[in-house]
């Protein structure tokens, strides 16, 4: 009894150190947001914060933000797929090379990899900073967001189920379809939430790449980040800490409905062995 008793104090003492960075870089935050949204400059308790929300250039951020999270996982994941299938492939002492190629770029800061696009692609190439410019950064720094969790769940996938599939005289398409994809799945899950999510609410890429006075298209405007960075930069903490917890909820609801899909195909699954 006396070890069972050490070993979970070992266990809460072990974890302190994660609980108090939550609590101070997770919890605080959201609270000091919740206060700021909620109150105006003197304290007091007010809507007026959320007034903003119904402007016109709000909502147009908020759909120029969703659709370029949007394409962007769609981008990461039609290259990280394939490329992950091939590095299953791969003989095991050549694929850790060849897959530390791909995650080599992420020991590098990301502002310095957005300015080497910058530096590429507009400067040297002559391209227009807008939407594409803006996509091409977003799908360069977060393609490895998207391999890593397919290519894991891949290379752990079994074998013999593959075979098996061949062996009742399944195609490769078909076998690709109904039994590589479906089990897939909770990798590719993964990685659309780790890109889709700090996609959405990115503002530095667009500060960069995206609309720089020019003539502009509707996608080529600022992302519903660059509007909450603008309020926070000038000192408006209310208003942007209003606009914050609005895009909180909309990644919440969006993580929430992936879950709700991925539990849906599984129950699917299971009733349809069972």
């Amino acid at each position: 009894m006396k070890s069972k008793k050490k070993l979970r104090l070992s266990k809460g003492t072990m974890a302190f150190p994660y609980f108090a960075v939550s609590v101070l870089f997770v919890i605080v935050p959201l609270v000091l947001i919740l206060v700021y949204a909620f109150t105006d400059a003197s304290g007091n308790f007010t809507f007026e914060n959320f007034a903003r929300l119904g402007a016109a250039s709000s909502w147009k951020s908020i759909i120029r933000s969703f659709l370029i999270a949007f394409f962007t996982t769609v981008i990461c994941l039609l290259l990280s797929y394939p490329t992950a299938l091939a590095l299953t492939k791969i003989k095991a002492s050549k694929r850790m090379i060849i897959l530390m190629i791909f995650i080599m770029p992420m020991w590098i800061n990301s502002l310095l990899r957005i300015y080497a696009v910058q530096l590429f692609y507009a400067d040297t190439l002559g391209m227009e900073k807008g939407f594409v410019l803006t996509l091409i950064g977003m799908v360069y720094d977060f393609f490895p967001f998207m391999l890593l969790p397919i290519y894991t769940i891949l290379a752990d996938m079994d074998k013999m189920v593959l075979e098996a599939s061949a062996d009742l005289g399944a195609k490769p398409a078909e076998t690709f379809f109904k039994v590589r994809l479906p089990l897939s799945m909770p990798g590719i899950v993964s990685g659309a939430l780790m890109v889709f999510m700090p996609a959405m609410s990115s503002f530095a890429v667009s500060d960069i790449l995206g609309y720089d006075g020019g003539s502009a298209t509707f996608l080529d405007g600022k992302l519903f980040g660059n509007v909450i960075y603008y309020y926070f930069e000038r000192g408006n903490y209310n208003s942007g800490s209003a606009l914050a917890l609005l895009l909180l909820v909309l990644i919440l609801f969006s993580t929430f409905l992936s879950n709700v899909l991925t539990k849906g195909k599984t129950a699917r699954k299971g009733g349809t062995i069972a």
